[in-house]
């Protein structure tokens, strides 16, 4: 069954990546386009993340009372819906629609995100990390793919008789409802609810009520558990530097005068950084412990601010090395800090600190998508970097001296 499961996330992660990359990687350069207005295009990025993080509870809720099934649905729905007002903002020449439609289009993104835990429900011991470390490795394809399907979407709108500008979000849309149909059909067996039954948990005491008894049975547990606080906050720093030295990256390009597909090329490379070595992660992360690999993310998201934040704006080859590492410390983060955060809790309360844990930590990649706007449009985009390498600095500070490091190193079976 964790067999069959891994293989039904990997197939929804390859096309759903697809509708991530191609419908966000292009969003910052098409809001600036509809507004004039740096400060507004950095908003794309905030609108997004804002998104993944408001269908973060509901995503956990749904799971928590219909299993993975239901919430991954919710979330790839919720994105498919989001593509379609996309589409018709741009053609209607509408910046503030376009926002609004790429709030749901960050459902793609919850629902990305929601499909790395679902790895982890059959996971036996010390299996944690690689597992769900596949799933995360299996978004390589679609997302690395997605920034260069420009031109084949803007084709592919002209035979739709859409605007070609609005290509990359009739394709997302499509490759969405692709994923829908993966999730819907092939996760059977649940496995959150046939881990449930094996572990002989009742699924009513698990956050099945309302969001707001979730939210409150989520606190209760990180009060409880150090090591969920820590892998929380690992987490959130990643996502945050991520986001927010990606977010403003295409227009830091285009204002040196980079053409979309060069711009495309660049974002690939990061992406493919985020997601090409999470295997690797994944291993590390269960043979030498989660700390040590979280601590090896930071001092890649702080050489990553250094290269991108001194480059000029003809520096591509300098952005390129810098986002690449971007991408690889956001992975170290995400894939050794979600392992470490699912082991710390119950399972019959890992989808309501899951959903937690996505919302906290898209909120703050939300933030640091508008203060990044502020940053780029008042300073510079080299400010940027030395904002973002002081955040990391303090969390690698953090992770070194917590006294739960040696403990986390060792997976349990919860």
């Amino acid at each position: 069954m964790q067999r069959r499961t891994l293989v039904v996330l990997a197939g929804a992660q390859i096309v759903g990546g697809v509708g991530v990359a191609v419908g966000l990687a292009l969003s910052s350069l098409l809001v600036f386009r509809l507004s004039g207005s740096e400060a507004i295009s950095g908003l794309a990025g905030t609108a997004t993340v804002l998104g993944a993080a408001s269908l973060a509870v509901p995503t956990a809720k749904a799971s928590g009372r219909g299993g993975r099934r239901a919430g991954l649905s919710l979330a790839y729905g919720a994105a498919l819906a989001g593509c379609v007002i996309s589409v018709a903002a741009i053609v209607l020449g509408s910046w503030p629609l376009l926002l609004a439609g790429l709030v749901l289009v960050g459902g793609g993104s919850a629902g990305n995100l929601a499909a790395r835990y679902a790895a982890t429900d059959l996971s036996p011991p010390g299996h944690s990390a690689r597992h769900l470390s596949l799933v995360v490795w299996a978004a390589t394809i679609g997302s690395v793919a997605g920034p260069n399907l420009a031109q084949p979407a803007a084709d592919l709108a002209g035979a739709l008789d859409v605007v070609p500008e609005a290509g990359p979000f009739t394709l997302a849309g499509i490759t969405f409802a692709v994923a829908l149909g993966v999730v819907v059909l092939g996760l059977r067996p649940d496995p959150l609810l046939l881990a449930r039954a094996t572990a002989r948990t009742d699924a009513a005491s698990g956050p099945g009520g309302r969001g707001e008894r979730a939210l409150r049975q989520a606190w209760e547990v990180l009060r409880a558990s150090r090591a969920a606080r820590l892998a929380l906050l690992a987490i959130a720093v990643s996502h945050t530097a991520m986001v927010s030295v990606m977010s403003m990256t295409p227009v830091h390009l285009d204002h040196g005068g980079a053409s979309v597909s060069v711009i495309g090329v660049v974002l690939s490379l990061h992406i493919a950084g985020m997601f090409v070595l999470s295997p690797v992660v994944g291993w590390l992360a269960d043979r030498v412990g989660r700390v040590p690999v979280l601590v090896l993310g930071m001092a890649q998201l702080l050489a990553a601010a250094a290269l991108a934040g001194t480059s000029g704006e003809h520096g591509v080859v300098q952005i390129t090395v810098g986002l690449f590492l971007l991408g690889t410390g956001w992975s170290c983060g995400l894939v050794a800090g979600s392992a470490m955060l699912s082991e710390a809790v119950p399972i019959e309360r890992r989808p309501a600190v899951q959903g937690l844990s996505d919302l906290l930590m898209n909120v703050c990649g939300a933030s640091g998508t508008v203060v990044a706007g502020a940053i780029v449009g008042g300073l510079s985009y080299g400010a940027l970097g030395v904002a973002v390498g002081v955040m990391v600095v303090l969390c690698a500070a953090r992770l070194l001296t917590s006294p739960v490091s040696r403990p986390i190193s060792r997976p349990r079976n919860t």
